[in-house]
This record gives C-alpha cells, structure tokens and sequence, in this order.
C-alpha cells in the first residue's frame, strides 16, 4: 500500500471512528459539561428542599417478624412487602440498622435523601424524603452519588467512549497539522493554561 493509500486508510478510519464516539457522547458530553458549571457554582445556586413526610402502622401480627433481628439481616418479606404496598417505597437490598428500639433504614438517592424508621414496639413507621431539587438531582448523577451500580457503569463507558473521541481526534490533528500551522500552538496553549492556573493560583 502506497503512502497516499495508507494515509487514506487511517483517516477513513479515524474519521469515522471520530464521529461516532462523537454522536454515542454527545448528550453524556452536554449533561457533564452543564453539571460541571452547577458544580462549581454550588454555593451560588440557592436550593429549596421539599421534604415529604408519610407513616403508618405496622400490624401487630408482624412485630414478632421484627424481633430477631440482628446487625446486616434484612428486613423479612413480609414487613418489606407492606411497607412497598403502604407507604410506597422500596426497601428491597437496601442496609438496615437494627438497634435496640428501631431499625433504622438509609435511602440516599440523587438529589436527596430519604430514610424509613420501624418502631420495634409500636410499629410505628415514619419515611421521610427530602427532595433539594433537579440541579442537585443532576449534580449527583455527574459525581456518581448514591445512583447505583448501573449508572456507575454507564459513567465508565461514557468515559472510555469520551478518550476515543479525543484519541482520535488527536490523531486528526496530526493529520491535518502540515496545513495548519496554528493546530500544536493552539494544543499547546490548552496544556498550558491549566497548568499556569494550578501552579499560580490553586493551593
């Protein structure tokens, strides 16, 4: 193969490999930025959370179920089931706390956080939600916060998807560079600025 031909191969290549890492990332690359510029205007972004409040009372046939339990056990099937169907909220996998009079239940989830107690005497059960909004609901989707394994794996992809773009488009670069002179100044100048911000200006 000819220079000319390998030439043409790789940029065939490189170029399409370029515009599709480009179109699989382009929403993931907009969420990210935009949540990148909330992120770092946290304190300026004033947040009004909405806390929802619900109880119940767990039947007394199903106290006995509570009795037993002992640090990292689950909450049995039963009490799980009636909770999922009274108060409208999942409790399945989720870590309890057993202590002495309660067993204490931590829901964090993007954007709040949530938390479901079970009075191990009365009954007596309180859930509580506190909503602080969609800014802080996508902010933690940026940072990986409480959103689960799934969406942990899509935060990987997402960024190997992400080194492909620029990969390529480095390589891209190098390509079209002898007819543009600015393109290594200009790369130059994007290592170069953080690098002058950190060492001046960040301690």
């Amino acid at each position: 193969m000819s220079d000319l031909g390998t030439r043409a191969f790789w940029l065939r290549h490189l170029h399409r490999w370029h515009w599709i890492s480009a179109a699989v990332s382009l929403v993931g690359m907009v969420l990210f930025a935009a949540t990148g510029i909330t992120l770092n205007h946290a304190g300026s972004i004033e947040a009004k959370p909405q806390v929802t409040t619900r109880t119940g009372q767990l039947p007394s046939a199903m106290l006995a179920e509570l009795a037993g339990g002992q640090k990292d056990a689950p909450v049995p099937n039963e009490v799980r089931d009636w909770v999922a169907s009274n108060i409208g909220v999942s409790i399945d996998g989720q870590k309890v706390e057993w202590q002495k009079d309660e067993v204490y239940i931590s829901l964090p989830r993007p954007g709040g956080d949530a938390w479901l107690t079970i009075d191990r005497a009365s009954g007596d059960v309180e859930y509580e939600l506190t909503d602080r909004g969609w800014i802080s609901y996508l902010n933690d989707l940026h940072k990986g916060r409480n959103a689960g394994l799934l969406w942990s794996l899509f935060i990987d992809a997402f960024a190997g998807v992400c080194l492909i773009f620029c990969i390529t488009g480095f390589f891209l670069l190098q390509f079209h560079s002898a007819r543009r002179p600015a393109t290594w100044p200009t790369v130059g100048l994007g290592v170069v600025i953080p690098v002058v911000l950190i060492l001046l200006f960040v301690h």
